[in-house]
């Protein structure tokens, strides 16, 4: 399946700069990680853990 993400900067000052947040808006989800990278990677990690979730419920 293909989610999108929205990439949106950090602009908490109690959060380090750099920071971007990642929204999975059509599951509901939100991470963060270090740049647009970093964030992205975060997102790719929590949907496999949604699905995994998921999946085990299921069972």
């Amino acid at each position: 399946m293909i989610y999108g993400i929205l990439f949106e900067k950090i602009q908490d000052k109690d959060f380090p700069v750099g920071y971007y947040y990642a929204h999975i808006s059509s599951l509901g989800l939100t991470t963060h990680g270090f740049g647009i990278e970093g964030a992205k990677k975060a997102a790719k990690d929590l949907i496999c853990l949604w699905m995994a979730d998921k999946t085990a419920k299921e069972r």
